[in-house]
């Protein structure tokens, strides 16, 4: 069964035209994040721009994923399919892609945060480690 994705299109310009003009919805994103940016440095605010929502053309996310580069952070998780997390060039954005246990792309966001929510570790988990490492540490103790 064909995706989506993967039927060809094509955009035709009527002859003459100005094709020079980037008619794409990559630079309204860019403004986007860097007024988030500036909110997480001013006011310590938190932003998460959902790019499955995107009215998306032929292109732009190739020239927004192209815009934003990748940095020097790179984290890939595993839980229930592959998460990539890539620090872009602009520290403090980040590039956060979710695929589900077949491989298939699930959510695309950028995620404008000091670090990004899903790898912050749980207050439960924390919870749970702390029990753990006592049991191994204290093996003998009935806790």
């Amino acid at each position: 069964m064909q995706k989506l994705q993967d039927i060809a299109v094509r955009v035709e310009t009527k002859e003459g035209s100005d094709s020079t003009i980037d008619h794409s919805n990559a630079i309204p994103v860019m403004h986007e994040v860097l007024h988030a940016l500036k909110r997480l440095k001013e006011r310590g605010d938190v932003t998460s721009i959902d790019l499955n929502s995107m009215p998306f053309g032929p292109g732009d996310e190739e020239t927004l994923l192209s815009y934003l580069g990748c940095g020097e952070v790179t984290i890939e998780l595993q839980s229930l399919g592959k998460s990539r997390i890539c620090e872009t060039f602009y520290p403090g954005v980040w590039l956060v892609d979710h695929y589900n246990a077949t491989g298939d792309r699930i959510a695309l966001s950028i995620e404008i945060n000091r670090v990004p929510e899903i790898v912050r570790s749980q207050p439960e988990d924390i919870s749970d480690a702390i029990i753990r490492l006592e049991q191994q540490l204290n093996p003998d103790s009935t806790a």
